[in-house]
């Protein structure tokens, strides 16, 4: 007993209350299947309406009936006491300047976070795994602090090697076509066209990418003066997230959590790094 005291509602009357809702749910449908069934055969139309009559009031005075009941026991439930939360994070919604110090929200808010931090944690473990990575202790000893410190440096290396290394990533993959452009003399400029889908611009710094961008397929990638633009981003936001070779089909394939082609416009344009699998933006969380 003290412990229905102490939560402010009369479980009895609780337990009497769904027992009327359920009583009231079976009387309303009475009143719906004598509509549906509409006048039973009489022999004289005035005898099946005088019975119709005299049914649906019944019933009517059923549903009346029920639902007083249930007004009634509505009031000896109680309401549960408020001073006594679930959880001691709940005190913090009771905060009345939310405004001024948003706690629980920031609470809610962290929690997420932590959440997220813990997946991608495990992944990025998951694939340092996979690297097999072997250092001995020794290695990472006090031979570390000794080490000396490496001078950040651009790696310069012959044309000739660049070239040949971008005409092997050509044949690696016959789905893509990639033109090779020197504007400046030195710094090597791409033009890989992905089927009928898109065009990337990847300015290169060696064998280091510099900046990528990516039109569609019909989009103008030439500035007025004939050159690549290699500035301009998309005028679409499909294009604006990609990752070349994965999007050989951006528009042919579904997103593997939704199954859906498109959602708020947009094709799944985010591909899992290690199995190319497309996803949409708020599909991948």
């Amino acid at each position: 007993m003290a412990d229905v005291m102490n939560v402010g509602v009369n479980l009895e009357a609780f337990s009497q209350a769904i027992n009327a809702i359920q009583a009231l749910r079976s009387s309303v449908t009475r009143v719906f299947d004598s509509l549906k069934d509409g006048m039973k055969n009489k022999e004289t139309l005035e005898g099946r309406e005088k019975v119709f009559i005299t049914e649906f009031q019944d019933n009517l005075q059923s549903v009346n009936r029920d639902l007083n009941e249930l007004e009634r026991l509505s009031t000896l439930v109680g309401r549960p006491s408020e001073s006594h939360p679930l959880h001691n994070s709940g005190l913090l919604s009771l905060d009345p300047v939310q405004d001024k110090t948003p706690l629980y929200s920031q609470l809610l808010q962290a929690y997420k976070w932590s959440n997220k931090l813990q997946y991608h944690a495990g992944l990025a473990s998951s694939l340092l795994n996979q690297q097999s990575l072997k250092r001995s202790a020794n290695q990472m000893g006090t031979s570390a602090k000794r080490r000396p410190k490496v001078q950040p440096s651009t790696l310069a290396l012959p044309t000739q090697y660049v070239d040949d290394v971008i005409s092997r990533i050509g044949r690696m993959f016959p789905d893509m076509s990639i033109e090779l452009f020197r504007p400046n003399g030195t710094s090597a400029v791409l033009l890989v066209t992905l089927g009928k889908v898109l065009k990337a611009i990847v300015v290169m710094r060696s064998l280091f990418i510099d900046r990528t961008i990516v039109r569609g397929y019909h989009e103008n990638i030439y500035s007025e003066d004939k050159k690549l633009d290699i500035w301009s981003k998309s005028n679409y936001q499909a294009f604006q997230k990609t990752w070349l070779r994965s999007y050989i089909k951006l528009f042919q394939t579904p997103c593997q959590r939704c199954g859906k082609y498109l959602q708020e416009g947009l094709p799944p344009t985010w591909r899992d790094f290690r199995t190319l699998e497309a996803f949409h933006d708020t599909c991948r969380q």
